[in-house]
């Protein structure tokens, strides 16, 4: 276990006796260095975040983690990154974790992004401190610094006879010029101690023994408590409210009314009726003591099961062309057969183990901020448009995060602590129950998709149809937005891989009646569905193996360009469909494919490329005589380019065979008019024990740059599970969830 320090951004600054680096990709020069100003002046020099290393007195290491933890161990990749190139002895490594501050880059913690967006610019870091170590000890010993080398915490000479520890050089490295990144020199991959290896993780002691402190568990003195009585119907506002029951309650203080949110949604907080109490039970007590009277607003009337057959009557008929190659149409017209399937899938809340929390102690002249955030400056820019405050008296306290899945990259709650404490003139603790979770969220976007392929006399496949239609994620900025965006469409439909000469993709309108927001793995999750299930079901009417189907409809390995289509993209990093090829035939050679199965049982394949990594899932189901099905192993092969921590890539991948296995046994949130139906566990389920397979996790070995991890598991479970249902009983499932029994 590692010290886990801490410290404000200007205590860190102000410690003394550091080595202090401030680097930056745009320049590391110390004149334009944020971290070199005075303490409470620091301004960022540009957008490129700035990473920061210091090493006390006694040569201890601090590195700074900009990113949010919530379970996927970026605390210790990021730092890890960081103390291989600085050859640091691991166990004097501590990490600071970042308050929120434009200085350090974009501290968004989603999209799968971290290791990627931030490798090189960590290894800049160390490799840094590394070379300004180099040479202090060079010029303390009078030689040329090619003659002097780091290693572990200490700097060796070539002759085999002089070292000095890290702590020995401090003083005079801190005056020596910071080198530009040029003239850097970065350590081969063979030399390594920490990248590609299994580094546990830095908090996991503090998770075991109840240490670790989350947005719920942070106190300050004098603060208060604040539970939230919101319109039932999202958007809905307070007609009239009556506290007297509340307020006769001990230990309630006060009730105020927050004003309701108008569209578009954004991120404001929802409004209500908050009871501020002196502790979490009278707050959660006192609001169920309060008669409020709601206007429920023009959202009043959505039913997500209409929702549902308006959508599925959408994608039956032309939408909007996205992308279009050959002549589909045609194709499908002269086909010798056509086969056609609709898919559903409903919305879905993130459900975190932690709900949202957040404390917020507004004054005159500061806003400081204590939550389980993941995107700190979004929370910064909104507190100070609440407060009047400028930016640098706004301080925001990233916790640990009890699960997020993108929820908590969504400030609302936090803005409504922010409101109250302004309103209070005292720090304010807003609690949200898991019901307040459930029913006030923003939800994974329902959708429809139709697909229709044509197949030749000799069996090829000579046309593919998809047309979608989901209420976009941009709707909860935007009213008006009815139509996905290029970029939702990149995660699956417009960026289909298949070797189809004849391929049309449409979009319908869905207009949205609640939340929309990202939900892990976003709109890959109903695409990869409909994408991966339709092969299956091509390859039965092909009468073909589905591995064997798959593969064929892959085509030769190729690289494919869907940049022009919407779909992610980044320098160095291509859609190679022989990665995609591999992964799918290391799945199902791990898993046994084609194998005699027991009755009653049967192995789904499904493979997607998302997040710029690549993700094939062979899922065995077992079904029982009264219908009830479980899962009893599960094999994913994944492909992320170089992991940086093994270790963590496979427990991300573990949990994302529970999370896509959950979604589509249980996963559904269903509206009534504008009230959401679900509100707990018991009836918006989590996976249980009995239903988690025994899951091996095979990594391919890739010296390609590391991609996303956190959400590219997700998309392929779902359809492996549909099919090997269908192996297994003959039942083809196109809706989520599936249930609990299959009625064959």
């Amino acid at each position: 276990m590692k010290p886990i320090v801490k410290l404000s951004r200007r205590d860190f600054v102000k410690t003394t006796g550091l080595l202090v680096l401030g680097v930056s990709m745009s320049g590391c020069g110390r004149g334009d260095n944020p971290i070199h100003t005075s303490a409470g002046s620091e301004t960022a020099s540009s957008w490129s975040p700035d990473v920061f290393v210091s090493i006390d007195a006694d040569g201890a290491v601090y590195i700074v983690s900009h990113r949010s933890e919530m379970g996927q161990g970026i605390r210790t990749s990021l730092t890890s990154i960081v103390a291989d190139e600085l050859e640091a002895d691991w166990s004097r490594v501590k990490v600071v974790q970042a308050p929120g501050d434009p200085v350090y880059g974009d501290q968004n913690t989603d999209g799968s992004w971290s290791v990627r967006g931030f490798m090189e610019r960590m290894r800049v870091a160390g490799a840094t401190a590394r070379q300004m170590l180099e040479q202090a000890a060079a010029d303390r010993w009078q030689v040329d610094v090619s003659e002097c080398r780091a290693r572990l915490h200490q700097v060796l000479h070539d002759d085999g006879n002089r070292a000095l520890d890290y702590r020995d050089l401090v003083a005079d490295a801190a005056g020596l010029p910071v080198p530009e990144p040029d003239r850097l020199t970065f350590k081969p991959d063979h030399e390594f101690h920490y990248i590609g290896k299994d580094v546990p993780m830095v908090d996991m002691d503090d998770f075991i023994q109840g240490r670790a402190i989350y947005g719920t568990d942070v106190s300050v003195p004098g603060m208060k408590y604040a539970a939230i009585a919101r319109c039932p119907v999202a958007l809905g506002s307070v007609k009239s409210f009556d506290a007297q029951e509340a307020l006769a309650l001990k230990g309630v203080n006060r009730v105020i009314e927050i004003k309701a949110a108008e569209p578009p949604a954004e991120f404001q907080a929802l409004g209500g009726i908050a009871v501020i109490a002196d502790n979490t039970w009278a707050a959660l007590e006192g609001r169920r003591k309060l008669k409020i009277e709601w206007d429920v607003g023009e959202n009043g009337d959505y039913d997500s099961d209409d929702y549902r057959m308006q959508l599925l009557r959408t994608v039956r008929q032309q939408g909007d062309l996205r992308r279009n190659e050959g002549d589909a149409l045609e194709a499908l017209d002269t086909a010798v057969s056509t086969l056609e399937a609709d898919y559903y899938t409903p919305h879905l809340a993130h459900a975190p183990m932690e709900p949202p929390a957040a404390l917020a102690s507004v004054t005159a002249d500061a806003c400081e901020i204590w939550a389980p955030t993941q995107a700190p400056q979004s929370v910064i820019s909104a507190a100070a448009g609440l407060t009047g405050l400028k930016s640098e008296q706004i301080k925001v306290n990233v916790t640990l995060l009890g699960g997020a899945f993108g929820r908590k990259s969504k400030c609302d709650f936090i803005n409504e602590a922010i409101i109250l404490s302004q309103e209070t003139g005292a720090p304010v603790k807003v609690v949200w129950s898991r019901e307040d979770d459930i029913r006030h969220g923003y939800y994974h976007a329902p959708s429809a998709q139709y697909l229709k392929a044509g197949i030749s006399a000799s069996g090829a496949v000579t046309g593919w149809l998809q047309r979608t239609a989901f209420p976009p994620i941009k709707s909860t900025f935007d009213v008006d937005a009815v139509y996905p965006a290029d970029w939702e469409l990149g995660q699956g439909s417009v960026s289909m891989p298949f070797a189809i000469d004849n391929i049309r993709v449409e979009a319908g309108a869905a207009p949205a009646k609640i939340r929309i927001g990202w939900l892990r793995s976003v709109c890959n999750i109903f695409q990869a569905f409909a994408v991966c299930s339709f092969a299956d079901e091509i390859a039965w009417a092909r009468g073909r193996d589905p591995l064997e189907n798959y593969l064929d409809l892959l085509g030769p390995d190729r690289i494919l360009d869907f940049s022009g289509y919407g779909m992610e993209g980044a320098d160095g990093y291509t859609f190679d469909t022989a990665r995609l090829r591999h992964v799918a035939e290391l799945a199902a050679e791990q898993a046994g494919w084609g194998r005699k199965l027991a009755p009653g049982h049967g192995l789904g394949f499904a493979a997607h490329y998302s997040f710029l990594s690549y993700t094939a899932a062979v899922i065995e189901v077992s079904v029982g005589s009264d219908g009830r099905w479980r899962v009893p192993r599960a094999h994913v092969a994944f492909d992320c380019g170089l992991a940086v921590n093994p270790d963590r890539v496979r427990s991300q991948l573990e949990g994302a065979v529970v999370f896509g296995i959950g979604l589509a046994r249980d996963g559904l949130i269903s509206v009534t008019d504008g009230r959401v139906v679900q509100g707990n566990f018991d009836d918006y389920p989590m996976l249980r024990m009995d239903m988690t397979p025994a899951t091996s996790i095979h990594l391919v070995q890739s010296d390609a740059p590391p991609a996303g991890v956190g959400e590219p598991g997700v998309p392929p479970i779902a359809p492996a599970l549909a099919n090997a249902i269908y192996a297994a009983t003959g039942k083809r499932l196109r809706e989520m969830p599936f249930g609990e029994y299959i009625r064959t």
